[in-house]
């Protein structure tokens, strides 16, 4: 169950509309960084997480607030488009590169589909379609790529700060930034309480290791075409990250045959060639 007080969760300011940086926004709203794809995937995580109910809380609470932060932006976004033009005829009266610019740079979809105000797409128009959305099952694994999650969100909203002078968006980014270094830890605090590198990993950590093909459970792989070594680094030799190997390294050698699926079947569709004696 879900509660609003109707009051953002940070103030939001603009100081001088733009409709430009309107668009940009909705890359944080509706792109693959974005705050739709943080607040689904942390909500589907909390739906389908067994195990200790403290993970679920977690997760839950998060989904809670980047709804809020939805909100924030779709507040920024329809504040920054009250400075476009409702008709190619004001833009025209205001510069004769009107149809170069489309409309100033905004999206067309916030005039035409939305009224001037935010949408669940992308700076491009593109709705999210939810096909970022990653709930494992696993905590660990799903603590994992919350940590990608945030790192890219936390990257975007830098660029899109980085992209404004406006001091009340850079206040309101500030605040998002944070927000994004604190569920970048909160994550990593989250496997480390499942056991770290050497207790959460490899992941799923309840499958019995020696049913791996353990010679190839730490071996970096080369696939040089004149079968030198591959480049070294940290995880070409030395004890493994989890704890339960030694890396080594080595060029990759073909183990299996050229593969040969054979004849196609009749009433396959296949060409009469490919059709042999079944």
């Amino acid at each position: 169950m879900f509660y609003t007080d109707n009051k953002l969760q940070y103030p939001v300011r603009v100081d001088s509309p733009d409709p430009l940086f309107a668009r940009a926004l909705q890359q944080a709203i509706g792109g693959v960084e974005g705050e739709i794809r943080v607040a689904m995937q942390y909500f589907f995580q909390a739906c389908g997480a067994r195990g200790n109910p403290k993970f679920r809380d977690l997760l839950m609470n998060t989904a809670a607030e980047e709804l809020g932060h939805i909100e924030m932006l779709a507040t920024a976004v329809a504040m920054n488009l009250e400075g476009a033009p409702l008709s190619m005829k004001e833009e025209v009266a205001a510069s004769d590169r009107a149809v170069g610019a489309i409309m100033g740079g905004i999206n067309l979809k916030n005039l035409l589909s939305s009224g001037l105000s935010a949408m669940p797409v992308d700076s491009d128009g593109v709705p999210f379609d939810m096909s970022h959305i990653y709930a494992s099952g696993n905590i660990a694994a799903d603590m994992t790529a919350n940590v990608a999650a945030e790192s890219t969100g936390r990257t975007l909203a830098v660029r899109l700060y980085n992209m404004t002078d406006d001091a009340g968006m850079k206040d309101m980014l500030s605040y998002l930034i944070a927000r994004d270094t604190m569920h970048q830890n909160q994550w990593l605090a989250a496997l480390e309480e499942l056991g770290g590198m050497t207790g959460a990993f490899p992941i799923p950590n309840s499958f019995p290791q020696d049913q791996e093909k353990t010679d190839f459970s730490y071996a970096y792989l080369g696939f040089q075409a004149d079968g030198s070594e591959p480049v070294a680094g940290r995880w070409s030799d030395g004890q493994s990250i989890d704890g339960k190997g030694e890396f080594t390294a080595q060029p990759m050698q073909p183990l299996g045959e050229k593969p040969d699926l054979g004849a196609a079947r009749p009433q396959s569709g296949a060409q009469s060639e490919q059709i042999g004696e079944q």
